[in-house]
C-alpha cells in the first residue's frame, strides 16, 4: 500500500513538472493570473470608494439594526459577480491558450481573450452561480458566528470538488451551468484520485518554488529588526515581487494541470508535454468512487 501511495505521488509530481514545462514554454500563460488579479484589485477598490463615502456621510445606513442596512445583500451579491466574473473569464482565457498548446499551435494573449468572450454567455451564467452560492454561503456563515463558519466552510469545500472541472467543460464544451456541473462530477468520479494526490504533488512542486523567497524575505527581516531600514526596503520589495510572481505561476501551473487532466479524462487524449504512461496512471476506476 505504502508503495502504491508513493507511486501516486511520483506520478503526480511528475505531471506537476510537466505543467511547468508547458508554462515554461509559453511564460505568457502566466500573466492571465496576473490580469485576474489586478482586475479583482480594481474590482475591490471601485466597491470600497462608494462605500466609504456612504459610511462618512450616512453612517446610519450601516447599521444592522435599521432597514437600510439591507442594501447590503444585493450589494455583495454585485461585489460576488464582478469579481468571479473577472476571475472566470481570465481562468477561461489561460485554458483556452493551454488547449491551443496542446494542439501544438503558439497562443497570444489576445487568442486567449478572444477566446473567452466567445463563451462570454457561459461564463456569465456561470459566475452568476457562483455569486449566488457564495453569498448564500455568506449568509450561513452571519447567521452563527461557530456553526454558521463551519457549515458553510463544509458546503464550500463540497462546492469546490463537484465545480472543480466546470470552467473547461463550459470552454470546449460549451454548456449551461448546470450541465457543466453535472459533466464535471462525471469527470471528477473518474479522476478523483489523481486530482486529489495530484494537488499533493502541485503542492510540493510549488513549495521549492517558493523557498527562493527565503533569501530575500529572511535578510529583509533582519535588516528591519537591525534598524537598517534603507537596506532592508529594497530587499523586501524584491520578496514582495518574488512572492507575487511565485503566484501567479502557481496559479497558471493549477489551470494547466486541470487542463491537462480534463482533456485526457474526457476526449482520452495525452496533451502535449505530457507522458501518456504517467497520465494513464494517474486515474482510478470509476467504481471505487463514492
Amino acid at each position: 500500500m505504502f508503495t502504491s501511495f508513493m507511486d501516486r505521488i511520483t506520478t503526480s509530481f511528475a505531471l506537476a513538472r510537466a505543467s511547468w514545462a508547458v508554462l515554461v514554454k509559453d511564460k505568457q500563460l502566466a500573466l492571465f493570473p496576473v490580469v485576474s488579479g489586478v482586475a479583482t484589485v480594481l474590482i475591490l477598490i471601485s466597491f470600497a470608494i462608494p462605500l466609504g463615502i456612504l459610511h462618512a456621510v450616512a453612517p446610519q445606513a450601516f447599521d444592522p439594526d435599521n432597514n437600510s442596512y439591507l442594501w447590503e445583500v444585493p450589494v455583495t451579491f454585485l461585489f460576488y459577480l464582478c469579481t468571479y466574473f473577472a476571475i472566470i473569464f481570465c481562468n477561461a482565457a489561460l485554458i483556452s491558450c493551454t488547449l491551443m498548446r496542446f494542439e501544438g499551435q503558439t497562443p497570444t494573449l489576445a487568442d486567449g481573450f478572444k477566446a473567452a468572450w466567445a463563451r462570454f454567455p457561459q461564463i456569465f451564467a456561470w459566475a452568476m452561480v457562483s455569486a449566488t452560492v457564495g453569498l448564500i454561503l455568506k449568509l450561513i456563515e452571519n447567521a452563527h458566528e461557530k456553526v454558521g463558519a463551519f457549515i458553510s466552510a463544509v458546503l464550500g469545500t463540497a462546492w469546490t470538488i463537484m465545480t472543480y472541472f466546470v470552467v473547461p467543460i463550459l470552454v470546449v464544451e460549451k454548456t449551461g451551468p448546470f450541465e457543466a456541473i453535472r459533466r464535471s462530477i462525471q469527470v471528477m468520479r473518474k479522476t478523483w484520485g489523481e486530482t486529489l494526490v495530484g494537488q499533493f504533488g502541485l503542492g510540493l512542486f510549488k513549495f521549492l518554488l517558493f523557498l527562493p523567497a527565503l533569501l530575500f524575505i529572511i535578510p529583509g527581516v533582519l535588516l528591519v529588526m537591525a534598524g537598517l531600514w534603507p537596506v532592508a526596503i529594497p530587499v523586501l520589495l524584491l520578496g514582495v515581487l518574488y512572492l507575487l510572481a511565485w503566484g501567479a505561476v502557481g496559479s497558471a501551473m493549477d489551470t494547466i494541470f486541470l487542463t491537462a487532466l480534463y482533456q485526457y479524462a474526457a476526449f482520452n487524449t495525452v496533451p502535449a508535454g505530457f507522458d501518456a504512461d504517467q497520465i494513464s496512471r494517474a486515474f482510478v476506476p470509476a467504481k471505487r468512487v463514492l
